[in-house]
């Protein structure tokens, strides 16, 4: 089927919608897209009106697999114009968004101080810092440095990113290269994990034309921790795109080594929009302290970009849904509210950690009635198990560990299950290559915390009767982990009297648990029950110096260090 013909140059930009307490705010559902690699279908009418309830929910539309309905709480801005076509390429963008300013480096920093944007990959670190950051880095680089588009996204429940870089990636672009322009830096690079989604980058590419920075995009292995820092820059770097292991600074030592700006899609997008509204056109939506919008994935299949401060409930509405039995915030290393909480919950950084929970990645999942929460997180807890990088011990065998502990807990395993879980939870945190172990540990923490009452049932064999109909989306059939003996906990260290100053580090990429350390260095190295060292970093007495050293020398693997410092 032939593209539909782009909006003509004359257009009115959208209208920017208003704050959500006004009574005018409108709610809409933007038409299932679907774009193939060169010709898109026709989209369908969109109905609008005043409130959620007039308008057909996206769970009555037919969404083709792991394409998300797109929809939005007033007028949009990042998905502005996706009621008229299908697929934003350069023309229609053109015409709706206009031409992009040109930046100095201050005048960026700037923008991005003045309409508080932060990254939406998780994180929610400023952006602004990190510009100055990488600005800093470059000069101490003689001018090298790099642009990175994260779109990776690993995870089920989110399909935020993707929504953008195939509805809507001249918008993305657009960011990557105005801030590439303003540091000087040579090359601009876009890391994605889904086929369809490089395709519609390469053709956003191509409608370019030659541009100035080097635009690529490179296709990545799909697994969760793709989209972790390191992992990102080895992978677009040519190299096994895993977590290094050690905390290494993007804005120091990125893409191919150089100082590098790394940002998740959203944040790349919302820059575009901030530079051509300016920063008090910007701040018109949203909160005076959070101002703007954001997109988030409902229920694991549909895209709303709402202004910060609307109600969770109204979003949930929007989608035809309700709290239900709690609502999962920040995807799978995030927290449940409850029902109660997240029927007076307001999507804001500062009301969500009132109630200990933040949007991380945006994703937003209830749990229904009809489901069972207790086998929901088993589910999740033996794909999280899965999807580890396979490059140290804690995600290697403790993910496994854990999620089988909590398997057995849930079929009857009694109060010595969940006790098991726990101890398999202290076991795996603060010990992994990166937060993979830690996140997927507080996943479990959470849903024990939200649903004490389903987990005891359970465990003590009286079950709920309720199925689980994966309303935490998970992809692939994965087997259930092998069973391991439950651990016994360690004993608590004795403080010396004086800190120590140095520290002996342990580098999980490295590290496979021959356990020679706990006997060169007795009561610094203590070992898991997986045999591998419980934490990655000890303090070293200075009595223990020497063995430490002795240590460094004789580990097979050579994933022992000493670092000076506390």
């Amino acid at each position: 089927m032939t593209a539909p013909a782009p909006a003509p140059a004359s257009a009115p930009a959208p209208t920017l919608a208003p704050t959500p307490s006004s009574a005018s705010a409108r709610t809409r559902l933007l038409p299932v897209l679907t774009p193939g690699p060169e010709s898109v279908p026709t989209p369908a009418s969109v109905p609008t009106g005043p409130t959620p309830a007039s308008l057909p929910t996206s769970a009555s539309l037919p969404t083709p697999a792991s394409l998300p309905t797109l929809a939005s709480v007033g007028p949009p801005r990042l998905l502005a114009g996706l009621d008229e076509v299908p697929r934003m390429d350069r023309v229609a963008h053109l015409a709706l968004h206009g031409g992009l300013p040109r930046l100095s480096p201050q005048e960026l920093v700037a923008l991005a101080e003045d309409t508080d944007l932060r990254g939406r990959g998780g994180a929610g670190f400023p952006f602004a810092r990190k510009l100055t950051a990488v600005m800093a880095g470059m000069r101490r680089a003689e001018g090298k440095g790099a642009v990175v588009v994260n779109g990776s996204e690993g995870e089920p429940s989110c399909l935020k990113d993707t929504a953008l870089l195939l509805h809507a990636p001249h918008l993305v672009l657009d960011g990557a290269l105005l801030a590439a322009d303003a540091l000087g830096a040579q090359e601009v690079a876009v890391g994605v994990t889904r086929t369809d989604v490089e395709v519609s980058v390469r053709r956003a590419i191509r409608e370019r034309g030659p541009v100035r920075p080097l635009l690529r995009v490179t296709l990545l292995t799909e697994r969760f921790v793709t989209g972790e820092g390191t992992a990102m820059t080895s992978g677009l770097s040519g190299g096994p795109g895993l977590p290094s292991g050690r905390k290494v600074r993007s804005s120091e030592r990125g893409l191919n080594g150089v100082p590098t700006l790394l940002s998740n899609t959203e944040t790349y997008a919302q820059l575009a929009v901030a530079a051509r509204l300016g920063a008090l056109g910007y701040r018109t939506v949203g909160l005076p302290t959070e101002p703007g919008t954001l997109l988030l994935t409902v229920g694991g299949s549909r895209v709303v970009e709402v202004p910060y401060g609307v109600s969770l409930t109204q979003v949930l509405a929007l989608c035809g849904s309700d709290p239900g039995l709690g609502v999962l915030l920040g995807g799978y290393h995030g927290t449940f509210l409850s029902p109660a909480d997240a029927r007076t919950a307001t999507l804001s950084r500062e009301a969500l950690a009132g109630h200990g929970a933040v949007l991380g990645a945006g994703a937003v999942l209830p749990m229904p009635y009809e489901t069972c929460p207790a086998g929901e997180t088993v589910r999740v807890a033996q794909w999280m198990a899965a999807e580890s990088a396979g490059q140290c011990g804690p995600c290697v065998l403790g993910l496994p560990a854990l999620a089988d502990a909590l398997a057995q807990a849930v079929r009857g395993g009694g109060e010595g299950a969940l006790d098991a879980v726990r101890a398999r939870m202290r076991a795996v945190e603060r010990r992994g290559a990166c937060s993979h172990p830690d996140g997927t540990a507080r996943f479990v923490a959470s849903a024990l915390a939200a649903f004490p009452e389903e987990f005891e049932r359970h465990a003590y064999g009286f079950g709920c009767g309720r199925p689980v109909i994966g309303a935490l989306p998970v992809t692939g059939h994965r087997t259930p982990p092998s069973p391991l003996p439950s651990p016994t906990p360690a004993p608590a260290a004795t403080p010396e009297s004086a800190p120590p100053r140095e520290r002996l580090l342990v580098d999980w990429t490295l590290c496979r648990g021959h356990g020679l350390c706990a006997d060169v260095v007795p009561g610094v190295v203590k070992l898991g029950p997986d045999g591998y060292p419980e934490r990655a970093s000890m303090p070293l007495p200075a009595r223990m110096r020497r063995r430490a050293q002795l240590a460094v020398r004789r580990c097979p693997a050579l994933a022992l260090r000493v670092q000076a410092g506390n």
